[in-house]
């Protein structure tokens, strides 16, 4: 297996097809209305994806909050692939790349991080704007 930085001229299309097989969750970032705001974001944050062979098999988004945190948005490891500390890989990027950063996870799938150890720091709400 072989863990990279993203490269859109070569990742972009791969990406976006394992994300379209991936179930209704994930769906929302390949619709045709937000798939272009997706495209330009996995280009413009952090973006690490993990081959094995010429099978792309998992990725990882994550954005820095100008030094002081790193946040990792999306984590990702097709179904066949799980079980392979592909996942872990992935996240262990980060502290490679950003030793003095601390990093957080945005996700609704606990269960993996609590397996992993890592601790829970507080919780995430969504602003919602009030009509007039």
């Amino acid at each position: 297996m072989k863990i990279r930085a993203y490269n859109k001229d070569k990742d972009e299309y791969k990406l976006m097809k394992m994300i379209e097989g991936e179930g209704e969750e994930w769906t929302c970032y390949s619709d045709n209305s937000v798939s272009d705001k997706y495209r330009f974001a996995l280009e413009n944050s952090i973006t690490y994806v993990a081959y094995e062979g010429d099978n792309l098999c998992g990725y990882s988004r994550s954005i820095n909050d100008c030094g002081f945190y790193i946040y990792v948005c999306d984590l990702l490891v097709i179904q066949m692939c799980r079980g392979k500390k592909i996942g872990q890989k992935l996240m262990e990027c980060l502290s490679t790349e950003y030793p003095n950063q601390i990093v957080y996870v945005m996700s609704d799938v606990d269960e993996y991080y609590k397996k992993k150890g890592f601790k829970r720091e507080g919780s995430i709400y969504e602003v919602t704007k009030k009509s007039p």
